[in-house]
């Protein structure tokens, strides 16, 4: 198969002929017909996922066809239109017991603990469990962008933050995470404050529903302006960057009891961020984290995109050959892409 790989963190990437997968006894082959390209993967590639060994092919956002079926697999057969949820669960852990698939024991993702779909296959382990099937009127590059940034933004909106209508919201980050939750909480009746540092994404975030938006570059205090907007303080708060600085402007814009939500990652040197504790304790604050979501939950996810609540196809921003994902890859961390960037043509 074709597929991007890369022999060492920070190396140029590069493409490459490797041997097909095989299904493990529980798993599947998927022919990958869509993948997107995540801030996620950018992490992976310079080495701050201790899951990844190398030589390594990344992505984790995908759509396509079951190419293969392992002997154990009893609910999918060849030709199967699917997507998958970026973490995977293992069926056989308390947390997958309970329904809890997104932090099962023993979660596999692929394009972290192996090969991933920036290639023409990929193998996917418990299928029964982890695979969902795709309505036959949505296409695999809207389908591709769900598996990570919607997904995860819609746990975070939804289950996560508990959003209701009337709810005022802010969403720190307009990338593909803050849109998504964006759109999500705005189809719940909830009023959205979009926060970004680009014109652009905000003109976009007010386009997908939010009601006000505010350039962090230009206003001299984030919190204070979303209080201000708010009339005393967001009742959920999303960071979907993952920053010590969005971190901490989410948690301080909000009002008493409210929650916030943290979906972008911090590594490295900012895995620890400094968070207003005094606050919390005082203002009785929620801090609460957002990994995926369990394959069993896309059924009220899909339900409203079936009835055109949400319209994750709005969020897609180019469609790019896989060759072209090198450079869609590396420069993930300089933020210049509008809306979600989909491998399409292999």
């Amino acid at each position: 198969m074709k597929a991007l790989f890369f022999e060492a963190f920070g190396e140029m990437p590069r493409l490459a002929t490797l041997p097909d997968p095989t299904p493990e006894p529980h798993g599947v082959v998927l022919k990958v017909e869509a993948t997107g390209v995540c801030r996620s993967d950018w992490h992976g590639w310079m080495g701050h996922d201790d899951d990844i060994e190398l030589p390594h092919v990344p992505g984790h956002e995908l759509a396509g066809t079951v190419a293969a079926v392992g002997g154990s697999v009893s609910k999918w057969k060849i030709g199967d239109r699917v997507t998958v949820p970026f973490v995977g669960g293992c069926g056989g852990c308390p947390q997958c017991h309970a329904g809890h698939q997104q932090v099962c024991d023993h979660q596999f993702q692929p394009g972290f603990t192996h090969w991933g779909s920036f290639a023409e296959y990929v193998s996917i382990h418990q299928a029964d469990l982890n695979l969902v099937a795709l309505p036959e009127n949505m296409d695999f590059v809207t389908a591709a962008s769900l598996g990570c940034r919607f997904a995860t933004s819609f746990r975070a909106v939804v289950d996560q933050g508990r959003t209701k209508a009337g709810d005022w919201v802010s969403v720190h980050g307009s990338g593909g995470v803050g849109l998504s939750a964006i759109m999500i909480a705005n189809a719940l009746g909830a009023n959205v404050v979009a926060v970004d540092i680009a014109d652009d994404k905000l003109a976009l975030a007010k386009a997908l529903g939010a009601v006000s938006t505010i350039n962090a570059r230009t206003v001299p205090d984030v919190a204070e302006a979303v209080r201000e907007i708010t009339q005393g303080g967001a009742h959920v708060s999303i960071d979907a960057l993952g920053h010590p600085e969005t971190c901490f402007n989410s948690i301080r814009n909000l009002r008493k009891r409210g929650r916030h939500v943290q979906i972008g990652l911090m590594v490295a040197e900012q895995s620890t961020p400094q968070v207003p504790m005094a606050q919390i304790i005082a203002n009785e604050l929620e801090i609460l984290g957002s990994h995926g979501m369990q394959a069993h939950r896309y059924d009220a996810m899909m339900a409203m995109i079936a009835t055109g609540k949400v319209e994750p196809q709005r969020l897609i921003g180019k469609r790019i050959a896989l060759e072209e994902a090198i450079e869609a890859l590396t420069g993930m961390d300089s933020f210049q892409a509008t809306g979600v960037t989909v491998v399409d043509r292999f």
